[in-house]
């Protein structure tokens, strides 16, 4: 948690130096803050040194809890954060508790959503955290890279669930696949999920994937290598289109058939025998 100590010096250092001694953690971890100037006094007498309040700084798991429980605590759900691990690039937290649904979500989104604000909330000063590379994975999919700590909070050991519940799936899909040479598209998936699918595809022989859609709608279709891939029919978004076909109206059928009937009549009637 943060402590902090004020301290008397005559230079910013020498306070910081105080006070990380006093906070017992390293100068690089405490922040100083000057609060009152000192006075130099007359010929050495009445003299004052500088008054600082030095500030341990928060360590990033402390963060990542404290913003965990804000956040459970005004939905009003009886949970506690722990940290399972914890290194310079990753804080892993444990959220344990009962009737945990409603922080997971519909397939995680809300669990997603409060793992991506807690990463926000610790790496909101990282400078670092401004130079996001973005590079291309084997499986085609977008991935961030970034010197800010990542985050990866789980309940109830969700995450391995869902994981095994993918690789399944995308098993069970590549054998459709394979059987009926015809590509099958799923619903649509965050980035980490899509990853999954990419990666279970690529050790089964005969089947590849690509995704398709745009953010949110972005879903993975696989398909047989060398085979049919799916593409949408029409473009909907290209100018004047026209939409799918639509059959002619049987009305015009049923007038052309009428009118081939009264031009048979109508010869028939006019026909004279010799």
């Amino acid at each position: 948690m943060r402590k902090e100590v004020i301290v008397t010096a005559k230079t910013l250092e020498q306070a910081r130096e105080l006070g990380a001694r006093e906070l017992n953690v390293h100068e690089d971890f405490v922040n100083c803050e000057l609060l009152e100037k000192g006075k130099k006094g007359f010929l050495g007498i009445g003299s004052t040194e500088n008054k600082f309040k030095v500030t341990g700084k928060k360590e990033n798991s402390d963060i990542a809890v404290e913003f965990i429980e804000k956040i459970i605590g005004h939905m009003k759900i009886n949970a506690v954060p722990k940290i399972t691990g914890e290194t310079d690039e990753e804080i892993q937290i444990e959220i344990v508790g009962e009737n945990l649904g409603t922080l997971i979500g519909y397939h995680g989104e809300i669990l997603d959503s409060l793992q991506y604000l807690t990463y926000l909330a610790v790496n909101k000063d990282s400078d670092e955290d401004d130079d996001l590379i973005i590079s291309e994975t084997a499986a085609g999919e977008k991935s961030g890279k970034t010197g800010a700590v990542k985050i990866s909070l789980d309940i109830e050991n969700y995450r391995k669930k869902r994981e095994e519940t993918l690789r399944s799936l995308a098993k069970k899909m590549a054998e459709r696949v394979t059987k009926y040479n015809k590509p099958v598209t799923l619903e649509p998936m965050n980035a980490y999920e899509r990853r999954i699918i990419h990666s279970t595809i690529q050790d089964i022989a005969g089947v590849s994937t690509h995704s398709i859609g745009q953010e949110n709608d972005r879903r993975i279709v696989i398909s047989k290598e060398g085979g049919p891939s799916f593409r949408p029919r029409f473009n909907q978004n290209r100018p004047n289109h026209k939409g799918p076909y639509v059959p002619r109206d049987n009305r015009n059928r049923n007038n052309n058939y009428n009118n081939n009937n009264n031009y048979n009549n109508n010869r028939d009637r006019n026909f004279k025998k010799p």
